[in-house]
């Protein structure tokens, strides 16, 4: 591991090897045990086949030589198929002098092979060799005759492995007596078996050049590839280290269809909420500093001019200035509900009944003021809401309606479900309007519409309201034409169930239910109450 000290003497440990390597290492490592398993299983499986068939060959040499002394010239049952046809009996016609006739006539009949050597023996004394070249002389190899005499000195057949330096022999021993008796005949016959293995290892050489040929393919191809989809990962190191608080614009760029665009797509959406919340913050902070500028001012120009000598003077500055800080209080507590408003994990979402909320809303708000309250269509169903945040969102639309109407004006609060399976909830007015140059500006921190009339609050009401929808994955709908009044609609998706009541909700006219059904319908979109709001 490596170690590297950055800013304000923090360490961060690094490894010495990059991802790309390390990467790499591991392919090329599973690759090559791979390679050598396969590689070992069959060249030993190829080994020992070798081997067997040598063994294979030399029991049946064994059994040729016992039939031909024995007159029969045929294999007797051998070891590996003890259910072979007994051997003829012998021919009578075949006999042998001595058993030195018969050790000639065995050097003379078999023949040795390709990496093969045989040899007669005597009473222990080397006395034939074959008549045709062999790669190597039996007699000549130290100690081979001794062992063999030594091992057949019981008269019984014997094989066995002889290894002699660079030599190493598989060996068969067959001893037999025949004729007068008077002497001890052994044919001795062996293979040479690293000359018997030498087309196996030349091949498993073959093998191993071609296995590291593939694997440095392997590692050439995946240096390429590993480059290629860490790619991706190199720019948003050096996207996120070309970040500043005054550069924020920078993204990767989203090349492909697979999980590392998909990985490079979600980081570049959250660099934009990033840049989004460290923008609104920023705005938010010139906001309240432009906010507090006027009532600090104020108050600061009127104690600068009291008179304290003068009782009336000082009473006028006094309740101007508690007026003054009620207003910033007031924006603390807004500016603290717009904060908690953006943060949906703080939302309490549990089954709300549309229909009752709708009425209790409607009950709260004909509190607000002397207006006509008018209880509109209802949605008798059950959706996964914060029903304390919802009313807040929606007691904020109708404080607003009630600011910017005419007294004893009508107000209309409901609720419906579209065909698109939303839950619209509206406050309609019948107030000044908002002008559309305006309509957008609204929804903004501390925004306002210039309507005409005096306006109070902080101007953080629409936008409390358009966090709460958006915490719910909705949004703020507005409909409105000065002079005519505005329709605000929050939008949210229903989830949920359908209550037990379809009807209308009483309350309201029938013009009420069809503009709210135009809500859902031709304009697809309600209309709500009008522009700002207060807190």
């Amino acid at each position: 591991m490596q170690v590297t000290t950055v800013g304000q003497g923090r360490q961060e440990v690094r490894p010495r090897a990059s991802v790309r390597v390390r990467i790499l290492a591991s392919i090329l490592l599973v690759t090559m045990l791979g390679m050598i398993v396969a590689g070992a299983t069959s060249y030993f499986a190829a080994r020992e086949r070798d081997l067997s068939g040598v063994d294979e060959r030399l029991v049946a040499l064994a059994e040729n030589v016992s039939g031909l002394v024995s007159g029969t010239d045929a294999a007797a049952p051998t070891m590996s198929d003890p259910a072979a046809p007994a051997a003829p009996a012998p021919d009578p016609a075949r006999t042998f002098a001595s058993s030195t006739e018969a050790l000639e006539l065995v050097m003379q009949r078999f023949v040795p092979e390709r990496n093969e050597g045989a040899l007669g023996l005597v009473d222990g004394v080397p006395t034939f060799i074959p008549a045709t070249p062999t790669p190597f002389s039996l007699a000549e190899v130290p100690g081979l005759v001794e062992r063999a005499v030594a091992e057949t000195a019981d008269g019984s057949v014997r094989m066995g492995t002889f290894v002699d330096g660079a030599l190493a022999l598989r060996y068969i021993a067959v001893p037999f007596t025949v004729g007068d008796g008077s002497s001890d005949a052994l044919y001795l016959a062996a293979y040479d078996l690293r000359a018997e293995l030498a087309d196996t290892d030349s091949t498993f050489q073959t093998y191993a050049m071609v296995a590291v040929a593939a694997l440095a393919a392997v590692g050439l191809v995946g240096w390429f590839v590993a480059g290629r989809l860490l790619r991706p990962l190199r720019e948003l190191r050096e996207t996120a280290a070309s970040i500043t608080g005054s550069n924020r614009s920078a993204r990767i760029p989203v090349v492909g269809n697979d999980d590392v665009s998909a990985l490079t797509a979600t980081i570049n959406g959250m660099l934009d909420r990033l840049d989004g919340s460290l923008t609104s913050q920023r705005q938010l902070l010139d906001d309240v500093r432009h906010e507090l500028k006027t009532p600090i001012t104020i108050v600061r120009g009127h104690f600068e001019l009291l008179d304290p000598n003068d009782p009336a003077d000082t009473r006028e500055t006094v309740a101007l200035a508690l007026d003054e800080l009620d207003r910033m209080s007031e924006l603390i507590d807004d500016i603290e509900a717009l904060a908690v408003s953006e943060q949906q994990g703080l939302l309490s979402i549990a089954p709300c009944d549309v229909l009752e909320l709708t009425e209790q809303v409607q009950a709260k708000a004909s509190a607000l003021s002397n207006h006509g309250w008018v209880l509109g269509q209802t949605a008798p169903v059950v959706v996964d809401v914060d029903a304390r945040r919802i009313t807040q969102a929606w007691l904020q639309l109708a404080d607003n309606a009630a600011k910017y109407s005419p007294a004893g004006s009508r107000i209309e609060l409901g609720s419906l479900v579209d065909a698109r399976g939303e839950l619209q909830l509206w406050v309609r007015d019948e107030g000044v309007g908002i002008p559309a140059s305006a309509q957008e500006r609204i929804f903004d921190r501390f925004g306002r519409a210039e309507t005409g009339r005096s306006q109070t609050g902080s101007g953080l009401g629409l936008a409390i309201v358009q966090s709460i929808a958006r915490g719910h994955g909705g949004r703020v709908e507005l409909s409105s034409q000065p002079g005519l009044g505005s329709t605000f609609t929050i939008v949210v998706p229903a989830h949920g169930s359908p209550g037990s009541d379809s009807s209308d909700s009483s309350g309201s006219s029938g013009s009420s239910g069809a503009s709210a059904s135009a809500a859902s319908g031709g304009d697809a979109r309600p209309h709500h109450p009008e522009e700002e709001d207060t807190a």
